[in-house]
């Protein structure tokens, strides 16, 4: 998979990609990450990306022209242009694992006020990370980094994300290591009985009951 990320603070990124399994993911070769900063792409003699709404209001609105040349430079028939936004669609698992399938992402990270509305028409999706604002759209692209590229094919063990959280619209197991009674609490017996199939049995249980202690919405899908 290729990723390229349209940001204005590259340097935001600093440390993400070059730890844990971020950094085996890229070493194995299994995704190639690059980041633009959208000012590279601005035809103003000083850079500018941004400018006063019309109608008036507060702050600063991204401009078309840097973000259309940028968008239009990178992209390819291969390509999904994808707008971080809050009022996108919710990301949820289903949508990273649709998204670890594509070839190539671009990643359109805004700031200030938001994007100029006509900017929407030459994406492909928008997607909101949740139901708050943040100063930009980095976070949120790096949610969006960390989430797939996980699911990429031998970055992980898939048995790992098989029994994610949201597989199959079911929140995870409880789960458990030494030692055995720490502090009275006792792991549940059936864990330590060596019988795969009442261990598995147990498992899904928990996994039901606890989405329909925690997250009955889930249960709904």
């Amino acid at each position: 998979m290729k990723i390229d990320v349209l940001t204005l603070f590259p340097d935001m990124y600093q440390g993400f990609l070059t730890e844990s399994i971020m950094k085996r993911a890229i070493d194995k070769k299994a995704v190639t990450i690059e980041f633009h900063n959208i000012r590279s792409y601005s035809k103003d003699p000083h850079h500018k990306v941004d400018d006063s709404p019309y109608g008036g209001g507060h702050g600063m609105v991204l401009m078309c022209q840097p973000i259309f040349d940028a968008i239009e430079d990178l992209r390819t028939k291969e390509s999904k242009v994808i707008m971080l936004t809050p009022d996108g669609v919710p990301y949820n698992q289903e949508i990273v694992y649709d998204l670890s399938h594509e070839k190539h992402l671009i990643l359109l990270c805004g700031h200030y006020e938001g994007f100029d509305e006509r900017i929407r028409s030459i994406v492909d999706m928008e997607i909101s990370i949740g139901d708050y604002v943040l100063t930009g759209g980095e976070v949120p692209s790096m949610v969006l980094m960390d989430s797939i590229i996980r699911l990429l094919p031998g970055v992980i063990e898939e048995e790992s994300h098989i029994n994610d959280s949201f597989h199959e619209h079911l929140l995870d197991y409880p789960t458990y290591t030494k030692p055995q009674n720490f502090r009275g609490m006792e792991v549940p017996a059936v864990l330590c009985n060596g019988n795969h199939q009442e261990i598995m049995a147990y498992r899904e249980e928990m996994r039901y009951n606890r989405t329909k202690e925690r997250r009955p919405d889930l249960l709904e899908k």
